[in-house]
């Protein structure tokens, strides 16, 4: 016989607490990068100067271990970074249809992709919990000088050029750079400012005020004046990488104003010298979208003769 709190049904109802904890983000692993939130946004945990040392030596231990494990990772890097814009190039006698179109973003798969993307959010964190605290120490050195290390390797310039400045306008002056550091991130903005901003007057008034003189850098500067693509990939072979990863931001207008001079000059021409002009494997301007064909004769045909 059935007892009565048997023919009890139960309730259908969820607990009060039952909607907000789907709503509710997952737990972070304490302890992790991820452990705190943006200053902006009304962190104050990362205030604590011992805090931030104590993030700053967890960054440094992801950071190394990516860095330090991965296998190809300059591809890494690369893949990391913002997609150049895509070339069209038409093979009409007119080149003034030649443009460029913006590429897909490529998704992030790549689970060192996803770890240099939190490395990246933990160092825009230290810094913006050291700007909260105006620290310009030698504490404060060091991180503003990994952030902008890093970021450059994934040219990502919205954490390395706010890095970049205070670590010369506010840092320095109180805490002052070894000459060959200053001369090195010297170099960074002023290859920034001419090849990623397009500005080359700001480029040269930086050179000037902090009395800067590098070759190479030097060289950068005049081949953007004079549209001198061959000089141009010269110094991209000689210069270091960090400054090799900020000229890539202006690699595309070189290599499209080189295909544009190729093509306003000849009708056909060589694999191999457009390849050199371009800088750029004939494959890779196929997937480019460049819209010259190749012949059996490895001659890029340029212009087709028009019917008389």
């Amino acid at each position: 016989m059935m007892k009565p709190t048997d023919q009890t049904r139960p309730s259908s109802r969820r607990g009060a607490s039952g909607a907000w904890n789907r709503l509710r983000p997952p737990p972070t692993r304490e302890g992790g990068l991820d452990s705190y939130g943006l200053p902006s946004k009304g962190e104050t945990r990362l205030n604590d100067f011992k805090t931030q040392e104590t993030y700053y030596g967890r960054i440094v231990e992801r950071y190394m271990k990516i860095t330090g494990t991965t296998k190809e990772l300059e591809k890494v890097f690369a893949s990391f970074s913002t997609p150049s814009t895509s070339l069209v190039v038409t093979p009409s006698s007119s080149t003034d249809t030649l443009t460029a179109l913006p590429g897909l973003a490529p998704k992030p798969a790549h689970p060192t992709m996803e770890e240099l993307s939190t490395v990246l959010a933990a160092m825009r964190r230290l810094r913006e919990a050291m700007v909260a605290t105006a620290r310009i120490d030698q504490f404060a050195q060091r991180a503003y000088m990994l952030n902008v290390h890093a970021a450059i390797l994934c040219k990502d310039w919205e954490s390395y050029h706010p890095a970049l400045v205070s670590l010369l306008n506010a840092i320095h002056p109180h805490t002052p750079l070894t000459h060959s550091q200053l001369h090195e991130y010297v170099g960074m903005l002023i290859l920034d400012q001419a090849c990623r901003q397009g500005d080359l007057a700001t480029a040269r008034e930086t050179r000037v005020r902090y009395k800067y003189k590098d070759r190479r850098v030097d060289m950068v500067l005049k081949a953007l004046v004079d549209d001198n693509w061959v000089v141009f990939w010269k110094m991209k072979k000689a210069v270091n990488g960090y400054q090799r990863r900020i000229m890539e931001f202006s690699e595309q207008d070189v290599r499209l104003h080189a295909l544009k001079c190729i093509g306003r000059s000849y009708m056909s021409a060589d694999k191999r010298y457009v390849e050199r002009c371009a800088d750029r494997q004939w494959t890779d301007l196929v997937e480019d979208g460049v819209g010259w064909e190749l012949t059996d004769m490895d001659k890029v045909l340029i212009k087709k003769p028009k019917a008389k």
